[in-house]
């Protein structure tokens, strides 16, 4: 018996029928780029600025961008490539913090705490690579899972394996692989 995944479609997702055409798009974007058409590329932005397709051809763009990046390095190389080339942009760009000093882990454990919605969402996406905004995070439920009262982190843990599909409920962490 297969798999199901079920997913939520946002507002703003590309529709799967879309997705061939504006892949055209994009190569076609890239093509002219690659070989320096200047006339076809504008040609091909300014319909896509005309046809209000932005979006589409910027997330297809950005996944191509991601596969490249994905196949030409290790992972941790590709990373340190891409932060190496936010850190050249302009400063007047708006450009983005990737450094781990720039990883305000403290506010967004306080922003969650508080329920503050809106401010967990603009701290994750002020935030590109997520790797130490994550890691502080943990860091910070490390520190306080001793705090806890007698039992409530099996209790916790029993949820989220069965939210998750993982160990049932009950069963040894060792038979788990914890």
């Amino acid at each position: 018996m297969g798999v199901v995944v079920v997913t939520e479609v946002l507002a703003d997702e590309l529709p799967a029928e879309a997705v061939e055409e504006a892949k055209a798009r994009a190569a076609t974007l890239l093509l002219a780029f690659r070989h320096g058409n200047q006339l076809a590329f504008d040609r091909a932005l300014d319909r896509l600025l005309d046809e209000h397709v932005e979006r589409e051809v910027t997330t297809l763009l950005t996944w191509i961008a991601a596969e490249a990046v994905r196949k030409a390095y290790a992972p941790e190389v590709g990373d340190r490539v891409l932060r190496s080339m936010a850190r050249r942009a302009p400063r007047d760009t708006g450009a983005v913090l990737v450094e781990e000093d720039g990883v305000d882990a403290a506010r967004l454990i306080e922003a969650v705490a508080a329920g503050e919605v809106a401010e967990v969402r603009d701290l994750v996406s002020a935030t590109p690579d997520t790797t130490f905004l994550l890691g502080g995070l943990l860091q910070g439920v490390a520190m306080m899972l001793p705090l806890l009262p007698e039992g409530e982190l099996a209790g916790i843990t029993a949820e989220l394996r069965r939210r998750h599909g993982g160990v049932p409920a009950g069963v040894p962490e060792a038979r788990a692989g914890v």
